[in-house]
């Protein structure tokens, strides 16, 4: 594994033709969630049967947190306060009306760094899943929505539902030639399932080809959603 700069984010390399990321074969590139350490979810490429040649890039979110979280990153800030207070009162949080505050800068930020992936590192977009964990997921869900580029997948990994009517849109607009693999607790405290069936309810009602892989766990990535990336992996792009 090697660490590269990617327009202006870092990003962790591994797998390829030299386990650094080399080679010109197919790549996934997974954002981690809020909170987390930067190199969280690099492990997974250890652990997923994406197929031979397969690049991983796994970018570390812009801001730094401190406090209780530091150490950990994000790529828009949440109100730590609010969410564990709803947590304590049993609310359902309901994020399908929101757009987040710093969500822009942060697509912007990705963007940059598929941009220079694509340009430094012979990345192609149609050999490309992106997606993420959480906030990660969030976020890759909205590249693939909204931004320029087609991918050949995305993955959404206890992901939600946010700004309905704008992803809706961006769903319609892209239909049958957006293919996403979706996977969700039914016991998660973080991100209710409730949100993630809305944001699958969404996708597949505008013609996404869109999957969902629901586990008896909470906020997590359990093996059989690793071996159902692993088969969505080899399908699209191995």
């Amino acid at each position: 594994m090697k660490t590269l700069l990617a327009g202006s984010l870092v990003v962790h390399a591994a797998g390829g033709a030299d386990r650094d990321g080399g080679g010109d074969g197919p790549a996934v590139l997974l954002c981690h969630g809020f909170g987390a350490p930067g190199a969280d979810l690099v492990s997974l490429h250890r652990v997923i049967d994406a197929g031979p040649g397969v690049r991983w890039f796994f970018p570390e979110a812009p801001h730094e947190l401190d406090g209780p979280m530091s150490g950990g990153r994000a790529w828009w800030h949440i109100d730590m306060m609010a969410l564990q207070l709803a947590m304590m009162r049993g609310e359902l949080r309901d994020l399908e009306r929101e757009t987040p505050d710093g969500l822009a800068h942060a697509r912007a930020a990705l963007e940059s760094c598929v941009d220079a992936l694509v340009a430094d590192h012979g990345v192609d977009p149609a050999r490309l899943i992106i997606g993420g964990f959480s906030q990660g997921a969030m976020l890759t869900t909205e590249v693939a929505l909204l931004g320029e580029r087609s991918f050949a997948g995305l993955a959404v990994l206890s992901g939600t539902l946010l700004s309905r009517e704008r992803w809706a849109e961006g769903a319609a607009a892209r239909g049958g030639a957006l293919h996403v693999m979706q996977s969700h607790g039914r016991r998660d405290p973080v991100l209710p399932f409730s949100g993630a069936e809305a944001l699958h309810r969404t996708l597949v009602e505008r013609g996404v080809d869109a999957t969902f892989t629901p586990f008896g766990g909470q906020h997590e990535i359990p093996q059989l959603v690793c071996d159902e990336l692993g088969r969505f992996v080899r399908r699209r792009v191995a």
